[in-house]
């Protein structure tokens, strides 16, 4: 239920932002008919945001389809690891627990570098404890290492 709710709140925010860049476009499309040079340079700045935007929208949705085919694969081999660290009352994982399985994860991923799902554990690791800069890094790098050469 929690993956089609997640896919479904990812439609709906697609959906928005769709509106968002053609309302924006719209007026990026108004100030270039100006003529006017400052407004046609405001124009194109208008017009490069949805733009921009739209790429790295994109690059998250790719970034976030890779890592659930990752987990979908990791879990029909029996090695997702179960997400059984005591939490807070607050919901967030127990700080300790978090550390005491990265500490292991991270000795898993060196003794096998080149193994994409070690990485990506320590990935799930790194996000546990709460690191979700280098939770990121080690999922690119279990991606890059799952795919075929």
């Amino acid at each position: 239920m929690r993956a089609w709710r997640l896919r479904a709140t990812v439609v709906v925010l697609v959906a928005v932002l769709t509106v968002y860049f053609g309302l924006t476009g719209q007026r990026a499309w108004v100030l270039l008919r100006s003529g006017e040079p400052a407004l046609v340079l405001l124009g194109v700045g208008v017009m490069l945001l949805p733009v921009v935007a739209a790429v790295l929208v994109g690059a998250e949705l790719r970034f976030g389809l890779a890592t659930q085919r990752l987990a979908e694969r990791l879990a029909s081999e029996g090695g997702l690891p179960a997400d059984d660290l005591p939490r807070r009352p607050s919901g967030r994982v127990d700080r300790g627990a978090a550390d005491e399985v990265f500490a292991r994860r991270r000795a898993e991923a060196e003794a096998a570098p080149d193994d994409w799902r070690t990485w990506f554990r320590l990935g799930i690791a790194y996000d546990d404890a709460g690191d979700r800069r280098r939770a990121r890094e080690a999922m690119r790098k279990a991606i890059a290492l799952s795919r075929p050469d």
